[in-house]
């Protein structure tokens, strides 16, 4: 951003351009667009990120985003509690819900593995899932981690794992391309792979 911005213009800009996809040219138009916002618009949005984090946290049970001890879906008594689905984020569980055919209840590991960004086991919300297993009576745990190399090899180990403990552990059957993220599957193509999901 040119000399000639006020300070706190450019300082904006700079926190925009943290969020993920959003280059400096797109971080200067959104900290102008807020710009032309009204004192009480401005307040809102700044209000609603604040509200977020002080308002929000992890799931005592699945570690999905909730404003509750317990989310949604894990206090549902109508959802199969027996069946698990394991996802990489928050994210994940929005696109299943979107196709209205799962109904069991999720576990979110916040992350995958990945030793070339040093995180391991330690880093992820594996320990909570272990936990789960021991006291919900969970009998089968579908790993719908991304068909990418972290994807793959987070769901290898996490099925390691729940093995000898007796549970079924299976795989998505993906539609989806390899390196594609379930992020952005339509519902169709996650209806099949839950129908269809493999034992590992």
């Amino acid at each position: 951003m040119a000399d000639t911005n006020a300070l706190p213009l450019v300082l904006l800009t700079e926190q925009f351009a943290k969020l993920p996809g959003i280059g400096m040219k797109s971080a200067q138009r959104l900290a102008y667009h807020v710009m032309s916002m009204s004192e009480e618009e401005a307040k809102a949005f700044a209000d609603a990120i604040s509200s977020v984090h002080s308002k929000v946290h992890l799931c005592r049970r699945c570690q999905n985003f909730t404003e509750k001890d317990i989310c949604s879906v894990c206090s549902d008594g109508k959802r199969d509690h027996s069946l698990v689905c394991v996802v990489e984020s928050p994210k994940d569980i929005t696109a299943f819900e979107g196709s209205r055919e799962f109904n069991g209840v999720y576990h979110v590991l916040h992350g995958l593995l990945s030793p070339m960004e040093n995180i391991g086991p330690q880093d992820l919300k594996i320990t909570e899932l272990l936990k789960r297993i021991d006291t919900e009576g969970i009998t089968e745990v579908i790993m719908a981690t991304n068909p990418t190399v972290e994807g793959e090899s987070t769901a290898m180990y996490i099925s390691k794992l729940l093995k000898p403990l007796g549970v079924k552990v299976t795989r998505l059957a993906f539609g989806l391309p390899v390196g594609g993220s379930l992020e952005y599957a339509d519902k169709e193509t996650l209806n099949e792979a839950i129908k269809n999901r493999n034992e590992i």
